[in-house]
């Protein structure tokens, strides 16, 4: 039982690592399918974003990140749902300015035909 626990774990936690990548490489065509199709970002100000304005966003480069550092992780698995949340050191260009941001990230996601998807994300600082 506990491998299956760590095992779901390091899934998860493979596919919110694999997201982080592929914003840096602004693949969005790999990030759709990791992303349920009506996923959701909100953003530190409180504004919901949808994937395809998001990913506008991303391939004009309006949102350009360029690194993310992990620092701390939380999950919580039961069953065919988690949560994780995560605090990344983020440098990104958003909007025109660039920082180094402390951001969290809160996302949820499902466990479909054997593969997780993330289902939304809400952003904060830390």
């Amino acid at each position: 039982m506990q491998n299956n626990i760590e095992d779901e774990n390091l899934a998860v936690m493979a596919v919110v690592r694999q997201l982080a990548q592929l914003m840096i490489a602004r693949d969005t065509v790999a990030m759709n399918k990791i992303l349920d199709k009506n996923y959701t970002l909100t953003h530190m100000t409180g504004y919901v974003q949808s994937k395809s304005e998001w990913f506008d966003e991303v391939a004009r480069e309006s949102m350009k990140y360029y690194s993310a550092k992990e620092v701390n992780h939380t999950i919580k698995v039961n069953g065919n749902t988690a949560e994780v949340v995560t605090q990344d050191l983020v440098d990104a260009r958003i909007w025109g300015g660039r920082h180094t941001w402390r951001l969290q990230q809160k996302m949820i996601l499902e466990k479909r035909n054997g593969a997780w998807i993330i289902l939304s994300s809400v952003a904060s600082t830390f």
